[in-house]
């Protein structure tokens, strides 16, 4: 929160334009915030260097390769101990299904999000991936029937 107050308009538009199409060149980019590229270059890489900017990525279509099926799943750990939940995490890093993993408040400890191919294989991955981390006490499962939006972006004030 305290890094937004030394983001200017540009630095902004900047910011909004790269979520969109972070494929644009600098001089691209430059036309579009009515600059030249040199010093949209330096905002741009000042930006990376805050931490404003995390990383670039290609957004792949999960159905084209093969992945049929999204899945938010809530986790509640056995117990709430530092050492169960820092487990978890670590386990998490390492499976490739898992694409992203909130620790919440409330009733469920973590909700991760799951793609597979179809529900059979959703299966196998429970019964041999999440079913195998011991620190798990319970699991609920929501099936994604369509995604209505999905930005990926953040919003910039």
């Amino acid at each position: 929160m305290e890094h937004t107050t030394s983001l200017d308009e540009t630095d902004r538009r900047i910011l909004k334009i790269l979520q969109q199409d972070s494929h644009l060149t600098v001089k691209e980019l430059a036309a579009r915030v009515h600059l030249s590229p040199s010093p949209v270059f330096e905002r741009q890489k000042r930006l990376e260097r805050e931490g404003y900017i995390a990383r670039y990525m290609a957004v792949v279509d999960a159905h084209k390769v093969g992945n049929g099926i999204m899945v938010l799943c809530n986790i509640r750990l056995k117990q709430h101990s530092q050492g169960l939940i820092q487990e978890f995490m670590d386990v998490v890093q390492g499976i490739d299904e898992i694409t992203e993993c909130y620790n919440t408040s409330g009733d469920y400890d973590f909700l991760i999000k799951v793609y597979a191919q179809d529900m059979k294989s959703y299966q196998q991955f429970m019964l041999n991936t999440l079913g195998k981390i011991d620190c798990i006490g319970s699991l609920h499962s929501i099936f994604i029937i369509d995604e209505t939006k999905n930005t990926h972006g953040v919003p910039i004030p």
